[in-house]
């Protein structure tokens, strides 16, 4: 058991002999307990370097290095899900010194990724993908005619989505050679019920027992009554140890629960299932922050970690107050609202801590509904709320959002119901990379009707537009981003602003018009500053603020800033407007380009696409030469 997370690299001799998992099957089945003590070691360090995902990878170690040991990788297909799990995986499959590079600039990515080794089978950052991915390898490979094997870890959480159940029910249904292993660390469904239940596992894994369930089938297939007569009977004895039923149900055989971190059981078990016909379901339990004490004590607080700095002499200086995240801005708006309207529901999907509804849930515990890994749900839930008279608000992050559109049109905007979306990570969010990244949102809910979509450009406006969301009748949405604010004292006060009105941050006389969206508007303060150009906080993407911009028709040019995607977003929609109304300006649309911005810092990926304060100003510049 670690207790502090290592500054130094470890000595891990054996780990530093594997470079593929061809090198770890050439292994004798003793050296695997040193070799998974050594990689937890490894991953202490090399997370503590970078920071990143840790409590997830800790409890699948001794589950990592069993299935790359029996199953021959690449061929063999491993499909993870939640990709915090798979830091191990990366390990053992020849990028052990490449994750001292993770989630940083040029580095490698946080979750598994095609591009990036063959042994990523399938590209994972939202939840619940594994069991459909690998049927659908497993499908493919009956159709090729192939014996690859494919497998699917499903875990922290992800087995809550529906999609994971409608992946489960094709596969029972068409009799999928395939391995769905549940690896529940008490983030899942169920928690250890025994030696009982490990003793049963063992025998329904084993060879004997699937040759006696093989010849009973047999011997009964003329006597269909006492063919289900045995069934039944099978699935009862498993129900009382174990919670299977649901599985067997949906065509699998259910083995388990089982210790995780039991690896001779492990490699029993799955030896006994590799070769097995039909959909097999292994539960496995496992700890999540296995091996590190902190992270056992505390798996949600340690979800991931920052970087560690080595020990140094303290440096005595002047502490400064932290400013408040958005979501802190969300989250104690939230609770405002609600001590002043008791028919307020906030409604998340799994993401209490992220989106900060944690006061909320302890002072408002029974007008809190955290759904879990439920995007849809969470929106049609709203949906029937709002239609019996209840305010909801549901807070999600921006690329969550995406998993939910069809209930955003067809269950709230088409009935035009009173619903409000928080969207948390709009825009860019650094070192979770282009799965994670809100880039879209302002596009893809721009051509909803009745929406209301806003986009605050600081902390109190933040908090301005969310009551103004709230109190609007109707659809509404406030987009934010991660991180914190500029500093912007916060009115305490549940203030609302007029619907599609913008305000002026500077006016100027150069005839350059600057509409700035969120968070980049005061980043264009630089380009305003210097080129006396009129500022323009549009705050409403939907409905834009017309008058403004009529006011602005002799400009001599339009600039737009956003951080969305510009196919579709914002800036599109000031250009519509002109065009529409026949008012020939040359407007400059900087937002996000068309590509998937691979990971690095968030500042680091502004400079990239020139929506810092020297992007804006070199851009605007670059197109008044174009003019001249």
């Amino acid at each position: 058991m670690f207790e502090t997370i290592p500054t130094t690299r470890p000595e891990t001799p054996l780990l530093d002999a594997i470079n593929a998992p061809a090198d770890l099957r050439a292994l004798d089945k003793q050296q695997l307990p040193q070799l998974v003590r050594e990689l937890r070691e490894f991953m202490l360090y090399s997370v503590g370097q970078t920071g990143g995902h840790f409590g997830a990878g800790l409890g699948v170690v001794e589950l990592t290095v069993a299935l790359h040991y029996l199953y021959n990788t690449p061929e063999d297909r491993i499909v993870w899900d939640v990709g915090h799990q798979a830091y191990p995986h990366k390990i053992l499959t020849g990028r052990r010194e490449a994750l001292l590079t993770i989630r940083q600039e040029n580095g490698i990515s946080g979750f598994p990724k095609r591009e990036e080794s063959e042994y990523d089978t399938f590209g994972v950052g939202h939840s619940s993908t594994s069991i459909g991915a690998a049927l659908g390898m497993s499908l493919a490979a009956r159709a090729l005619g192939t014996n690859r094997k494919a497998v699917a870890v499903i875990g922290d959480g992800a087995m809550s989505a529906g999609m994971a159940f409608e992946a489960l029910n094709h596969a029972g249904d068409v009799e999928a050679d395939m391995l769905v292993i549940l690896n529940d660390n008490e983030m899942s469904i169920s928690k250890p019920v025994g030696a009982l239940s490990s003793y049963f596992a063992r025998i329904w894994a084993s060879k004997t027992y699937a040759n006696l369930r093989e010849g009973g089938r047999k011997v009964f297939s003329g006597l269909p009554s006492a063919l289900e007569l045995a069934r039944k009977a099978e699935e009862h004895m498993k129900g009382m140890v174990a919670p299977g039923t649901l599985f067997e149900e949906l065509g699998f055989n259910y083995i388990g629960p089982i210790d995780g971190h039991d690896m001779e059981l492990l490699l029993t078990t799955l030896s006994n299932l590799k070769d097995r016909k039909g959909p097999q379901f292994l539960h496995v339990i496992t700890k999540k922050g296995k091996g590190f004490e902190p992270a056992e004590g505390d798996p949600i607080g340690y979800h991931a970690i920052n970087k560690v700095e080595p020990e140094s002499e303290p440096v005595t200086k002047e502490k400064q107050p932290s400013l408040p995240k958005y979501s802190n801005i969300f989250g104690q708006w939230v609770c405002d609202a609600a001590e002043q309207d008791p028919r307020l529901v906030a409604i998340t999907p799994a993401m209490k801590e992220g989106s900060d509804l944690i006061a909320f849930a302890e002072r408002f515990p029974k007008r809190y509904f955290d759904v879990a890994i439920a995007e849809q749900h969470a929106v049609t839930l709203a949906a029937g709320m709002a239609c019996d008279g209840l305010k909801p608000v549901v807070a999600i992050y921006s690329t969550f959002l995406q998993r939910a559109y069809d209930q955003l049109i067809h269950d709230v905007a088409l009935q035009n119901l009173d619903v409000l979306f928080a969207i948390d990570r709009a825009g860019l969010v650094g070192e979770d990379g282009p799965t994670h990244a809100g880039a879209y949102d302002l596009s893809y809910m721009r051509c909803i009707p009745k929406m209301v979509i806003m986009t605050p450009s600081d902390e109190d406006e933040c908090r301005k537009l969310l009551h103004t969301g709230y109190e609007y009748k109707g659809p509404a949405a406030v987009r934010y981003p991660r991180g914190t604010g500029r500093g912007i004292a916060i009115e305490p006060t549940l203030e609302t602003i007029e619907i599609g009105k913008s305000r002026i941050l500077r006016t100027g006389s150069s005839g350059i018009v600057i509409c700035g969206f969120g968070r980049p508007t005061y980043d264009a303060l630089l380009a305003a500053d210097k080129l006396d150009a009129t500022l323009l906080d549009m705050r409403f993407v939907k409905p834009i603020d017309e008058q403004a911009l009529l006011s602005h028709r002799d400009a001599k040019l339009f600039v737009t800033v956003e951080e969305n995607a510009i196919m579709g977003g914002a800036g599109s929609a000031v250009s519509e407007f002109l065009l529409a109304n026949h008012i020939q300006v040359p407007v400059l649309q900087l937002g996000l380009p068309d590509r998937y911005e691979e990971h690095a810092s968030h500042g680091a990926m502004l400079k990239r696409v020139g929506l810092d304060a020297d992007g804006i100003l070199k851009a605007i510049k670059g197109k008044l030469e174009q003019l001249n």
